[in-house]
């Protein structure tokens, strides 16, 4: 029987996401998957958050009240206990210098909103993260 799990149990993963709506959506998906969840709202408490208690992943929108995700993800990238955990942007800006920028500030890879599910957004986290145990 092959193992449909998509997370190991505990998994822990942070969502900074201003939207409500879409942020529980994520939020209560991967809950049902077992995972760990908290969500930020505001970038100005996405970082000192993060770094309290170090989560596998991070979901981080680019545009947040007080702080970007751009900056936090340059912070994230800054400091030895944060700079490998894998951050996926989530974001409806999708032009090429935005995705670029975001790619090489340390960002793992780019999802634009508008274009993906719930379910696609949780299979890119399972996706890393199986990736980061080979």
């Amino acid at each position: 029987m092959e193992n449909t799990q998509k997370f190991t149990p505990g998994t822990k993963i942070v969502i900074v996401e201003d939207d409500k709506f879409l942020g529980g959506l994520v939020f209560k998906k991967l809950i049902e998957e077992g995972c760990t969840v908290r969500h930020i709202e505001s970038g100005e408490r996405a970082q000192a958050s993060i770094e309290s208690e170090i989560p596998d992943l991070i979901f981080l929108d680019l545009l947040l009240p007080g702080v970007s995700g751009f900056d936090i993800l340059a912070g994230l990238k800054k400091n030895d206990d944060t700079k490998d955990i894998p951050v996926v942007l989530l974001s409806n800006l999708g032009e090429r210098d935005d995705i670029r920028k975001g790619l090489d500030l340390g960002a793992t890879s780019f999802l634009i909103k508008a274009s993906m599910t719930v379910d696609s957004i949780i299979a890119e986290a399972s996706r890393i993260l199986r990736a980061r145990k080979k």
